[in-house]
């Protein structure tokens, strides 16, 4: 079982930043991937990037060379950093962690809520 709790969510203005923090209750060296993802009001959830092992980090075409997917193994966590904010970034967003043993997983956090306006 691996509980994953996201932190750093709020109201951010345009052009500003906010970093999201996924904190896992497992070493996410044992964890194959992960990733953000967001859902906007009345929208689907959809991928906003992802890490994988021995894979490059895999960003939307809408967050390329806006937002930066990191991990910190030292301390069981993930980052989102986002930078150049658009009213159009705002949704709930939620981290996944995906396991390949003892069989293949996905854990979602409780998603954390990003409101970008003026």
């Amino acid at each position: 079982q691996v509980q994953l709790v996201e932190s750093g969510g709020g109201l951010g203005q345009p052009g500003g930043s906010l970093r999201l923090s996924c904190a896992a209750s497992t070493s996410i060296s044992t964890i194959h991937a992960m990733g953000w993802y967001r859902q906007g009001s009345g929208k689907q959830r959809e991928l906003v990037a992802s890490i994988a092992v021995g894979e490059s980090a895999n960003y939307a075409d809408s967050v390329k060379g806006r937002f930066t997917i990191s991990q910190d193994n030292a301390k069981n966590t993930m980052y989102l950093q986002m930078n150049s904010l658009k009213p159009e970034d705002t949704a709930v967003y939620y981290c996944k962690g995906s396991v390949l043993y003892p069989r293949r997983y996905d854990y979602w956090g409780q998603g954390t809520q990003v409101t970008v306006s003026s």
